[in-house]
Parts: structure tokens; C-alpha cells; sequence
């Protein structure tokens, strides 16, 4: 929260929401304390029930495929696939950074979405990499077959880029790498290689400018 608020200039009446993927800490660790803020924190009814806060006034409940104004934007959230209780990535459009499509912790996704600008999408894991660390004991059975049953592999990254028109795409940002069974600098140069497209890989403090197009 504090890092939200440095980045804010501790000004929290610009935001308008916060979008919840679903429970998990590293997701919404802080959730309770923006709806202690006054922040309203806009998930699915599962992801919400999860939360212990008195602050029950700044929970939106959200259904998947359905359109809702948050502020400025429109949020359409749809239902993934993560062991966690009714996770959900999301549709966001606005005026100046178009459509985006946000997508977090699913082994897969059964949509297509026409019109995206931007893309924000899991690139959790390298089947090899971890198959290898497996085979030389630097991971468990456990872990590796949580990790494939929940988060979306390289593989499987490009397989969603490659089912999507990205004609009208800007900006692809690779998020939620593992720190043991990933490769950013390999990630980034074949997603750029197979979409043309910014490619950038998701850090602490990056800033990039999410404009609706290149020109």
C-alpha cells in the first residue's frame, strides 16, 4: 500500500477502483487495507468473501461477461481457470489507452478478444526449464505439477497471441515470471519476433505509456 501511495504522490482521489484477479496474497495481500482507504476494491463475489475487512461498503461484486463503469473505465470481467475461488482476468477500455486485455494466473484461456490495443498476460513458466530443474532436484513433484495445473506456461503465451488479431496492438507486457522457472530475456525477444509488437516484460516501478497505438 505504501508503494501505491508513493507512486500516487499520496493522492489517492485519482483512483477510482482497484481490480482484483482473485485471493491469492501475492494478488491481493493488500486488498483490506485499500477498502480501509475508502479505495472500492471490484472482484467476483468468491474473491471477495475471502477478504476480512469491515470496510464491506467498497466491495464490488463483479459477474463475469458482464460490463461495468469504474470512473472513466469500462471493465468487463471473464472467468479463468486458477485454484483459487472464482478468479477472474479483465477487459479494460478507455480513451486513451483503448482496449487492454489483463490476464493472471490461469493455465489457459477459452476466449478471443477482438479490438485489443494492449495486452497484459501471464508468462508464468518454460516447460523445459522447469522439467529440468525437476530432473536435477531443484524443484518437487508438488511444485511442478501445481505450477502447470494453474499458471500459463511460454508455450502456452504464444499460443493465446497467435489465436488474437494483434493488428491494432501496441504495447504486450509479460507478467507473473517465475523467479525459478523462467527466461525474460528469451521471453521478450520471441514474443517480439513472433508478434512485431513493444514487448516488455512486467517489473516493480516500470512505467510504460499504455497510448491507444504506435503513431
Amino acid at each position: 500500500m505504501s508503494k501505491v501511495k508513493e507512486a500516487l504522490d499520496f493522492d489517492l482521489s485519482s483512483i477510482n477502483g482497484a481490480l482484483v484477479s482473485h485471493c491469492h496474497g501475492d494478488h491481493a495481500k493488500f486488498a483490506p487495507e485499500y477498502l480501509k482507504a475508502g479505495i472500492d476494491v471490484c472482484s467476483s463475489l468468491g474473491t471477495l468473501n475471502t477478504f476480512k475487512s469491515d470496510s464491506t461498503h467498497h466491495m464490488r461484486v463483479m459477474s463475469k461477461n458482464k460490463k461495468y463503469n469504474i470512473g472513466e473505465f469500462i471493465v468487463m470481467p471473464f472467468d479463468i481457470t486458477h485454484d483459487a475461488p472464482e478468479p477472474f482476468g479483465f477487459l479494460i477500455k478507455h480513451d486513451e489507452c483503448g482496449l487492454v486485455l489483463f490476464v493472471t494466473d490461469t493455465m489457459y484461456l477459452k476466449y478471443k478478444f477482438p479490438g485489443l490495443n494492449n495486452i497484459i498476460i501471464e508468462c508464468n513458466y518454460c516447460q523445459d526449464i522447469l522439467d529440468s530443474r525437476l530432473q536435477d532436484g531443484d524443484t518437487i513433484d508438488m511444485v511442478r505439477n501445481r505450477v502447470i495445473s494453474s499458471h500459463m506456461s511460454f508455450e502456452t503465451c504464444k499460443d493465446v497471441l497467435r489465436a488474437n488479431d494483434l493488428t491494432a496492438v501496441n504495447n504486450i507486457v509479460l507478467i507473473h515470471l517465475s523467479d525459478s522457472h523462467s527466461n525474460s530475456a528469451l521471453f521478450k525477444n520471441e514474443v517480439e519476433s513472433l508478434t512485431g509488437k513493444n514487448v516488455h516484460i512486467g517489473e516493480s516501478g516500470k512505467v510504460i505509456d499504455f497510448n491507444i497505438s504506435p503513431f
